[in-house]
């Protein structure tokens, strides 16, 4: 069906919306966020939202639903909780209900820069900002005609405000992130956190790639003069972003990548980074990038007189981010693609000083 203000969706389910915002640029998402009391914005340009009592992923309450094509091929247990399809079909039918007379916003993007494994991708929001953030996180389609015959291979809905009834969902609490490796859906709700969306498109990364001879890889990337790429590996806050944004190398990515025959190559078109007490000193790059204009900065202080943040405030969270699309940094590799690793570094966080500095 035609994208229009009113229709394009009916194919997921979701009909007699108020109003469907496409493809809206930064700007506008902006202005949707202010006026919605979404977020404010910041000196210098940055959106300052908050993200409510989740200000970091909510593992347990992330399940995969457990149906043929995919059953045999996926290590169940704590990390992978399986739901039953006649589950998320209910749930997913009352999201929708939910849904109607509301108005949503929609971005549609690649993950991977690869072409040849590159995937679409459709994110619904109700929230202003979480688009704002999807058009930060992936790889933008600039070109309005293809947008206009864009056909998603996978869809991602995030309504924060709709909440599960644990007793009748089959889940652990009204918060709930659901993927349907078979419908190739995910759906998201009682939870703010912008991570779980990027998360759970990487998720199914994760899945899809290797069925392509595709090693999936959280981790960061750079290059040197040279081609010389590293890869560096590590847990959340173990200075993947930090370490990658070399002043000497050329960045690939941040975050995700996959491994081809070819290469490496990013997933996103964006960095979602930790910012609690970042340091101009210590990491001007990143640092600056809280001072733009499109950057989302999630539960950081601001002084609602000045405007000016405090990126050393932890009130709300340790786990304050920024996102940006990666063209706020000044060196990138534009294609997002690079050679085979000649490094691969493994960070281990070793709070205990068992391991030394740097092992091989």
């Amino acid at each position: 069906m035609e994208k229009t203000e009113y229709t394009g969706l009916e194919g997921h389910g979701l009909r007699n919306l108020a109003r469907i915002y496409w493809h809206l640029p930064t700007p506008a998402l902006y202005e949707e966020a202010i006026r919605r009391r979404e977020g404010v914005l910041a000196h210098l340009g940055p959106l300052v939202v908050r993200t409510g009592h989740h200000t970091g992923r909510s593992p347990k309450d992330r399940f995969l639903v457990k149906e043929p094509t995919s059953e045999a091929e996926i290590y169940w247990g704590e990390e992978n909780q399986p739901i039953s399809p006649e589950r998320f079909e209910i749930l997913y039918s009352r999201l929708c209900a939910y849904l109607q007379s509301k108005e949503v916003f929609v971005q549609e993007c690649y993950v991977g820069a690869h072409p040849r494994y590159r995937k679409p991708v459709r994110i619904i929001t109700e929230y202003a900002w979480q688009s704002l953030f999807a058009r930060n996180m992936f790889i933008r389609e600039l070109d309005p005609r293809v947008l206009k015959e864009f056909v998603p291979e996978f869809t991602v809905i995030a309504v924060p405000r709709f909440n599960a009834i644990p007793e009748q969902d089959g889940v652990h609490s009204e918060t709930f992130i659901i993927i349907n490796l078979a419908k190739r859906v995910v759906i998201i709700g009682g939870t703010s956190y912008a991570g779980e969306i990027k998360k759970a498109v990487f998720t199914m990364m994760n899945y899809f790639l290797p069925k392509e001879g595709v090693l999936s890889m959280h981790c960061s990337a750079n290059t040197g003069k040279r081609g010389d790429v590293a890869l560096f590996f590590g847990l959340s806050g173990t200075g993947k972003t930090t370490l990658s944004t070399d002043p000497e190398r050329v960045l690939i990515g941040d975050d995700e990548h996959g491994w081809c025959d070819e290469g490496v190559f990013n997933l996103e078109g964006g960095c979602y980074a930790k910012v609690i007490r970042l340091s101009r000193d210590d990491e001007p790059e990143i640092y600056e990038c809280t001072r733009k204009f499109g950057t989302i900065l999630e539960n950081v202080a601001v002084d609602m007189r000045t405007r000016r943040l405090d990126l050393d405030d932890s009130s709300l969270t340790e786990n304050t981010r920024a996102s940006f699309p990666i063209t706020h940094l000044p060196r990138i590799v534009r294609d997002g693609t690079g050679g085979h690793p000649q490094n691969v570094i493994f960070l281990t966080y070793d709070a205990f000083g068992v391991l030394p500095p740097v092992a091989k």
